[in-house]
């Protein structure tokens, strides 16, 4: 490659480089130790320092420099891996520069020349590639090094790059790490030992920092059950990080594809860089822990100090900006924190110019000021265009007295966008919380638990006076303190609307919902149907859902986030806590809420396979270990915890706990996140770890869990006697001592507060990679158990082939922004159906796999192979069908694989081919293959979804399941016998000849071969002449044709087509062979078998024994070179 000019020093290089060939002008050099010479030491140590040194020399071991007469400077100019490379850039030189060289007069011409002419030249070899201008020329290096090492398909993008040492036992070996967007790489060569790592993201089960006495921190990959480590980084959280973005990339664009397609920064793989990826991870952490949109992307970060108006001093923390929105996080432990939206900033000022101070006035009456901000001037610029706000001096001089004023009116700190999705409401939608409804407070009645109830809400009116009510209020220490102990049921629907970030999306959505609302009312689909199943079960003890109102009002809210998410739709566990939600908050702010937790809070819960909540679980099991030690000791089995905490997570305990209990652990959850759940979870477990120690089985702790959630009570509840009776009907069967939930929240804030938010996060990200490796296993599993009933391949080789079948799916999706393969996965498929192939990559794995492969037609037998698996003619076969084709080339009897020869050359399977390149021969190219297998489908484009849904019927549209036609699917399955040879059709005399071309390929090179051919043709001319004799009895009165007339007849009846043919017969790219006459010869399959069953040199060879093992480790080295390659 060329190379951006550099001086080189050449006395100082004369020990480590050879001469070569040398002119005026250039020089080209050979590294010490490779060529002619061979390795020897000089060879192991110059080979080390180019896998350790970042060196231009690391790249190729030949250069070519540029000199000019009487100088000691040189300028290195290209670099080559092999002599051929660097050989071509010598001749280029030669018939291109020499001549031109010849004419400049002084030597700084001659070198300036140079120079330009090589930076022209690279500049014209990057338009075509993706190293892009602004790449520094280190990056540029390690990309053709990356190309070089590891011979991967060109458009693998490579990321970023870092030094760092890979542990084999207990010896470092020093290379490179190399992060591109579908594999992690190693490269490493020392003292003649060269090590060569490459994993796919898509295996890592575990991805994770460790430290122990031999590594003090180390990055430990896990991949198909081997441990790999790596250490020594330079910036090991950020490789760390760019390495955790990469493999949820690949996990959500291979395993999880809906959600991948809708996010369209990570659509194109070829787009990825490392920036990208660290701004990226960066937003989506800003987002999550400030509760905003998805959407928000971080733009800024300042670190300045806030104001807090109430406790009278200034608190450091960062100032965080996003399109629509200005945070601040304090960095002590007060935890102080805002949210100020742009919408309702109405002025930008500068204050105190000597301080960097910023004043930001709000619509609510308030002003937060923020001081030694860097670039102040210039960010009160920006901040004033992303507002539509001008300078106001009235604001700036009021901005102290508009904060710390008390108004005796809260509304007017409340602000109006909480309201603004009330406009336009239609008359269906009910503008009132049921609890309001059904169970409206009376003003006079001041019992024990109603003065507590009012001393609650003046603790709350108090602070919305200190602190400010609506979404720009400041969240402090005394906030979470208040939530702790129970949100007041008048305040509750507003601040779980203001905790959860719903209030953000229903300001900037107005009418949004009533629009759903009749959009979706009427519809008809399997989520509605399943709501409707459902809707009667939500809550039943409760008075508002055991009337139409409440009833109406779920219906509503449940049909309209279906309606708006069809991709989750509804799910079972989303009826409990709409119902909880619509209690307590509007209609529209219920529904809000639910979009809140399905799409932010709670995410990938709510789907068929609640990927979500098994992370979360999966994050709770080892928080168990970490801090209930003695009860993991004792119970070894952690499924249990799983299988036992499912409900805590979906329904954020709602179904295990009283609704007085309940809405006190939603009140947390909505400011704390999942880590309120995650508290009290281990808190329920620690309270009850004595009993569970004694439990003798899962039974028994089931029910030890069961009757401590029955006692869980809420003494201050003001919910009526009959709706707190109804949720604890077995109180009175109940011998457990009451627990009261403002106790148990507040215990598990004290024993478990110490878990901190990144934490958790840290954790998800760690657990979901090994989640979805559980599940991909559960799916391999089943498969297997099922094919394996089917084949007689051992249970390893078989999981060897299916793991071969699924890496061929993926690599077809690695490097295409639109693949094909990767929109037919759906894992909400029957296992069996979840990852399928096309034609093209079944060549691939035909030519690695089959024992045929060596034919010199093994593309027809590969195309005919694919058309007899595609029964029902949607261009995919599963892993089952795959597999039974080469359980019959290696397991099958001597009559199987003829029996299977002799369906691949009749129809549906035979099609005649032929390439459009003859210099290929037998190959055909991508483009000609995927022709033929569509070939003969009645409706190649439209036909393939009413394909599919013919071959799963619960895809019907994602409506109703089509349960007959599950019964009839099953009942073809029980009745389906083994074929029959008699009902084979027979085969014409073209199909014929082709069955014996192929048969002579299939015997090139076996050692028999001359005798094979011999028996071929013997039974080719009996079979020949058997069909002569049997023609001519059948036809006794007219004269028997000669093999001539026969021909003609064929062109006569081909000249006058009939009506019937078949209209794709014209789609065939080759001639295809004529009509044939009723009398023309054909073959029964009992009549070849029987005629080659008469030689023995033929049943030797179909029933020599075959493994495929040796096959398949070739196949696990050679796939990913052959993908490169195709």
């Amino acid at each position: 490659m060329w190379l951006k000019p550099e001086e080189v020093l050449l006395k100082s290089a004369l020990k480590l480089w050879v001469l070569e060939r040398s002119n005026r002008y250039f020089v080209l050099q050979r590294r010490r130790g490779y060529g002619e010479d061979g390795g020897g030491l000089a060879g192991l140590l110059m080979g080390t320092l180019d896998a350790v040194l970042d060196s231009t020399s690391k790249v190729a071991p030949f250069r070519i420099l540029h000199q000019t007469p009487d100088s000691q400077i040189y300028w290195s100019i290209a670099c080559g891996a092999s002599r051929e490379e660097i050989t071509e850039h010598w001749d280029w030189l030669e018939h291109n520069l020499m001549k031109t060289l010849s004419v400049f007069d002084s030597n700084e011409d001659v070198t300036s020349f140079v120079q330009g002419k090589i930076r022209g030249l690279i500049a014209e070899e990057g338009k075509g590639s993706f190293i892009k201008e602004e790449d520094p020329e280190k990056f540029r290096e390690a990309i053709l090094k990356f190309e070089k090492c590891f011979g991967l398909a060109e458009q693998e993008k490579l990321v970023t790059y870092y030094s760092c040492s890979y542990w084999r036992g207990r010896v470092p070996c020093q290379g490179w790490l190399y992060l591109s967007t579908n594999f992690l790489s190693f490269y490493s060569f020392l003292l003649g030992a060269e090590i060569k790592l490459v994993i796919s993201w898509d295996e890592i089960s575990k991805l994770e920092k460790t430290s122990n006495v031999i590594l003090t921190e180390s990055i430990h990959v896990c991949s198909r059950g081997e441990d790999h480590y790596f250490s020594m980084f330079l910036h090991i959280n950020e490789t760390f990080l760019l390495m955790e973005q990469l493999a949820n990339y690949a996990v959500r664009r291979l395993f999880d594809k809906e959600t991948f397609e809708s996010d369209l920064v990570l659509h194109d793989p070829l787009q990825i860089t490392k920036r990208g990826l660290e701004n990226r991870a960066h937003s989506e952490q800003f987002s999550a822990f400030f509760r905003l949109p998805k959407e928000e992307t971080l733009k800024e970060v300042h670190e300045c100090f806030l104001w807090v108006p109430f406790y009278h001093f200034n608190t450091l923390g960062k100032m965080c900006i996003s399109e629509n929105y200005i945070c601040f996080a304090s960095q002590d432990g007060s935890l102080c924190s805002i949210i100020i939206p742009l919408r309702e900033v109405i002025a930008v000022e500068k204050a105190d110019p000597a301080n960097k101070g910023i004043s930001i006035s709000t619509k609510g009456k308030r002003a937060f000021r923020f001081t030694e901000v860097k670039d102040f001037e210039h960010l009160v610029a920006k901040l004033r265009i992303r507002s539509g706000t001008t300078s106001s001096p009235h604001h700036t001089a009021s901005t102290e007295v508009a904060t710390t004023s008390n108004s005796d009116n809260l509304a007017d700190y409340y602000e109006g966008p909480l309201m603004a999705g009330q406009k336009g409401s239609s008359t269906t939608v009910s503008t009132e919380a049921l609890m309001t409804v059904f169970h409206p407070q009376d003003a006079d009645n001041l019992d024990s638990k109603m003065l507590k109830e009012k001393m609650k809400e003046q603790s709350w009116n108090i602070l919305f006076v200190e602190c400010g009510r609506g979404v720009s209020m400041f969240r402090t220490k005394k906030t979470r303190d208040l939530v702790l102990r129970g949100i007041p049921e008048t305040l509750r629907g507003e601040l779980w609307l203001l905790f959860s970030g719903a209030v953000n999306d229903m300001a900037t959505n107005p009418g949004y919902y009533t629009e759903l609302v009749e959009k979706s009312l009427g519809t008809c689909t399997l989520a509605t149907d399943e709501i409707e199943r459902d809707l009667r079960r939500s809550l039943p003890e409760h008075p508002a859902f055991q009337s139409d109102t409440g009833i109406s009002a779920l219906r509503r809210v449940l049909t309209a986030y279906a309606y708006r998410n069809p991709k989750i739709g509804y799910c079972q566990a989303m009826n409990i806590l709409t119902s909880v939600l619509l209690l307590y908050a509007k209609e529209e702010e219920a529904f809000w809420l639910l979009v809140a937790v399905c799409e932010r809070m709670l995410p990938d819960y709510f789907n068929r396979r609640i990927i979500g909540a098994l992370v979360d679980q999966a994050v709770f099991e080892e928080l168990i270990r970490d801090h209930l030690s003695q009860l993991t000791d004792y119970m070894t089995d952690m499924t249990f915890f799983s299988s036992v905490s499912l409900s805590w997570f979906l329904t954020l305990f709602i179904s295990v706990l009283p609704i007085e209990s309940a809405v006190s652990v939603v009140d947390c959850f909505f400011y704390d996140g999942i880590k309120a759940i995650l508290q009290l979870g281990l808190a329920v477990l620690d309270y009850n770890m004595d009993k569970l120690l004694t439990c003798k089985d899962d039974a028994e702790a089931v029910t030890v869990l069961n009757r401590f959630f029955d006692s869980v009570t809420n003494k201050d509840s003001p919910l009526p006697q009959a709706v707190q009776q109804a949720s604890n009907l077995n109180d009175t069967k109940s011998y457990h001592p009451k627990v009261d939930i403002t106790d148990l929240i507040r215990e598990s804030n004290e024993k478990y507060g110490d878990i901190r938010y990144e934490d958790v996060e840290s954790m998800r990200c760690r657990n979901r990679l090994y989640v979805i490796q559980t599940l991909e296993v559960t799916t391999k599993q089943n498969v297997l158990r099922v094919v394996s009933q089917d084949v007689k391949f051992n249970p390893s080789d078989l999981e060897e082939l299916y793991e071969l079948f699924k890496k061929e799916h993926f690599l077809s999706c690695y490097w295409s922004a639109n693949s094909p393969v990767l929109r037919h996965h759906d894992p909400s498929l029957p296992y069996l159906d979840q990852y399928r192939i096309d034609c093209q990559q079944f060549r691939v794995l035909y030519h690695l796999l089959s024992p045929w492969a060596h034919c010199a037609n093994r593309d027809s037998l590969a195309l005919w192979t694919f058309r007899l698996l595609d029964e029902n003619s949607d261009c995919l076969i599963n892993f089952k069908e795959f597999v039974s084709a080469l359980d019959v080339m290696y397991n099958g009897s001597f009559t199987d694989k003829l029996k299977l020869l002799f369906k691949l050359h009749i129809p549906p399977a035979f099609t005649e081919v032929e390439s459009l390149s003859p210099s290929k021969g037998d190959d055909l190219s991508k483009e000609e293959l995927i022709h033929f297998s569509q070939l003969n489908v009645s409706s190649p484009v439209d036909s393939q979804e009413a394909d599919a849904l013919k071959r799963s019927p619960e895809k019907a549209g994602k409506e109703k399941i089509d349960i007959q036609a599950y019964l009839k699917q099953w009942q073809d399955e029980l009745l389906k016998k083994e074929e029959n040879i008699k009902d084979l059709p027979r085969m014409n005399q073209f199909q014929f000849i082709q069955l014996s071309k192929t048969l002579y390929n299939l015997f090139h090179g076996d050692p028999e071969e001359e005798l094979l051919y011999w028996a071929i043709a013997t039974v080719t001319s009996l079979l020949l002449k058997m069909e002569e004799v049997g023609r001519r009895l059948q036809s006794p009165i007219s004269p028997a044709k000669s093999p001539a007339s026969a021909a003609e007849s064929g062109t006569d009846s081909q000249s006058t087509p009939k009506k019937d043919s078949a209209p794709q017969q014209t789609e065939r790219r080759s001639v295809q062979s004529p009509r044939r006459d009723d009398h023309e010869w054909s073959f029964a399959f009992e009549q070849i078998l029987a005629s080659l069953l008469n030689e023995p040199a033929l049943v030797r060879f179909f029933e020599k024994p075959l493994d495929i093992k040796a096959k398949v480790e070739n196949a696990k080295t050679s796939q990913l070179k052959v993908r490169t390659r195709v």
